[in-house]
């Protein structure tokens, strides 16, 4: 037999392969097991309606200790959902479902939020993250693009919101988050999240929203930081309404 073989038909390295097969596949499970920690077991919702735990199974929970000191269990089966209302289009098991009450308030579709923690997102130094340009003031709009402050707010009904305010800034990532606006009548400052946003030099328009629709938009609590939670409804109450802002965007095109 010749060097590192063990038997005329086993040596070395096929024992190795073979090991490295098993290590493999044992890795490729305990990562798909670990994937399992958010978003499981899916709940649809429903009273007495299925739970579903997927392969492989979710995983113990865990305690992990972050940073600023507080801790966060994965999976936390008794994590607060977010809240929704809504009721079957269909009295059949399956049906969709369709919001109930105020759909840009209803909490299911392209509204839904997580119940993210009521704390402002934090960047390395330990400060939050995301504030207006009033705050910091290091930071300012680039000559080469157009600056929205003083420009109005624009529905997708073409009538006017109110007037932008400020722009807020994410410090960890250097890049503009929300534009902050004065609402017409009231003077309330509504905050809309940039992706939805198209800037121009006579104004700010935002097709996902008529314009006596911002009145509803979740507010703040401070003037000057934003908590993950907030951030969360603000843009669900935007997500909402690019399907329920108007009765015929829930139509089909065709």
């Amino acid at each position: 037999m010749e060097t590192g073989a063990i038997t005329q038909y086993v040596d070395v390295a096929q024992i190795v392969l073979y090991m490295f097969w098993i290590f493999f596949a044992g890795l490729i499970y305990y990562l798909l097991r670990e994937n399992h920690r958010e978003g499981y077991p899916m709940d649809s919702g429903r009273p007495n309606g299925p739970v579903t735990g997927g392969w492989p199974p979710v995983p113990a929970s865990k305690t992990y200790r972050l940073e600023n000191g507080r801790t966060v269990i994965s999976p936390n089966p008794n994590r607060p959902d977010g809240e929704y209302s809504f009721e079957s289009a269909n009295p059949w098991s399956g049906s969709p479902i369709e919001p109930k009450g105020d759909p840009l308030l209803a909490g299911v579709g392209p509204g839904a939020w997580a119940n993210r923690v009521d704390e402002p997102d934090l960047d390395s130094e330990g400060h939050p993250s995301f504030v207006p340009l009033r705050v910091a003031t290091e930071y300012s709009v680039s000559p080469k693009d157009v600056d929205p402050r003083g420009l109005p707010v624009i529905g997708a009904d073409g009538e006017t919101a109110g007037t932008v305010c400020d722009l807020w800034i994410d410090r960890s990532e250097v890049i503009f988050r929300f534009i902050e606006f004065s609402l017409n009548g009231s003077g309330e400052h509504v905050m809309i999240p940039i992706n939805y946003a198209r800037i121009t030099a006579t104004g700010v328009k935002i097709n996902a929203l008529m314009s006596n629709q911002f009145g509803n938009v979740p507010r703040i609590r401070s003037t000057d930081q934003i908590t993950l939670l907030e951030e969360e409804k603000i843009a669900a109450y935007y997500g909402a309404g690019t399907l329920y802002a108007h009765p015929n965007r829930q139509e089909p095109l065709l």
